[in-house]
């Protein structure tokens, strides 16, 4: 579910003292320029998909909340159909969920019902969802024996948790291009909908955990590393001269 945009940081934890601290900003740039450029045009298709889908939304009335509250829905939704290895309805279920996600935002800055609370509860709940959907994933590795697997469940789903902390404890305190990496929110749900679609297919969603949970995890080490030289590169910088 994409924020909406405030002037806190997405509703992540540890990043309510945003306010309180100094910004760092540095040469650093969040995403290398073929894949910035790659997400523009994936973000202007879908933009130009997704318009005409929010205006009749905000015509009708539907508020953002509504929205981020049928996506969750979705994914409780999903998670039923994962344990029941319904895969192909689980796979429609996630992906209309995973739509739903794109217009919660769009509705609320088009409607003028921009809020605090809205950025909170989207980012809340994406994170709960994400949880419950690879936990059901985990409860179908379980059920079969499939221990190795199942961790890696419990490793992709420590790690997405962190990519989403790292970016706003870096926020925090003042770092806000820590927004990179292998797999971000985006990539992770492409991954996930992929496994899902090809589940039917012996060890397919397996591998697709696997894969998740190395990327995801070597993302919060490129996060950490990323805000462990934009500090370094801060503190030795020279002082600002004071004005008299």
């Amino acid at each position: 579910m994409h924020s909406y945009p405030t002037s806190a940081p997405p509703g992540d934890a540890g990043a309510a003292d945003q306010g309180t601290r100094t910004t760092i900003t540095t040469h650093t740039e969040d995403l290398d320029p073929l894949r910035r450029s790659l997400r523009q045009r994936i973000s202007d298709a879908v933009r130009g998909i997704a318009g005409p889908i929010v205006r009749f939304l905000v015509r009708i009335g539907v508020t953002p909340n509504a929205i981020t509250l049928f996506g969750f829905a979705l994914a409780i939704a999903t998670c039923v159909l994962i344990i029941g290895e319904v895969w192909p309805a689980a796979f429609a279920v996630f992906f209309i969920g995973s739509v739903s996600d794109m217009f919660d935002g769009s509705v609320a800055r088009l409607s003028g019902k921009v809020t605090r609370f809205g950025a909170f509860l989207d980012s809340t709940l994406d994170r709960t969802a994400e949880g419950l959907v690879l936990g059901a994933i985990g409860v179908v590795f379980a059920r079969d024996g499939n221990w190795w697997a199942l961790g890696a469940c419990f490793l992709a789903l420590t790690a997405s948790f962190l990519v989403s902390y790292t970016r706003a404890r870096a926020e925090g305190i003042g770092i806000h291009t820590n927004k990179g990496g292998l797999m971000s929110r985006p990539e992770r749900l492409a991954l996930t909908g992929l496994g899902l679609l090809l589940a039917p297919i012996d060890h397919v969603l397996e591998g697709v955990i696997y894969v998740m949970a190395v990327l995801t995890t070597l993302t919060v080490a490129q996060r950490v590393v990323h805000v462990w030289q934009e500090l370094k590169v801060a503190e030795s910088a020279p002082p600002a001269p004071r004005e008299d």
